[in-house]
């Protein structure tokens, strides 16, 4: 996946723009051994990071082509030129992969 393509993507604070690992389907059953890819996807861009109350910014620990699980009901979709991307807060990543 070309990364050139996510460059004027730039979430804010600890926000991670993450493209979700696709689902196997076959005629519309979910297989079991897929069904963990849906809460997991690759960094496609990620924020600087929050400010401390004395103004410092706290260094990020995912970077962009991480691959990373992260708790699914907590993500929030977004539509960016015709592709869905998923926007999750770093603390709600749960393990680099």
């Amino acid at each position: 996946m070309a990364m050139d393509k996510y460059n004027n993507m730039k979430p804010l604070f600890d926000n991670v723009v993450i493209k979700q690992d696709k689902q196997e389907v076959k005629s519309g059953i979910i297989m079991p051994d897929s069904i963990e890819t849906d809460n997991t996807g690759e960094v496609i861009a990620v924020g600087e990071g929050k400010k401390t109350e004395n103004g410092e910014r706290v260094k990020m620990n995912v970077k962009v082509g991480d691959k990373v699980m992260f708790k699914k009901y907590l993500a929030d979709k977004l539509e960016y030129e015709g592709e869905e991307y998923l926007i999750v807060s770093e603390k709600d990543i749960i393990i680099i992969i």
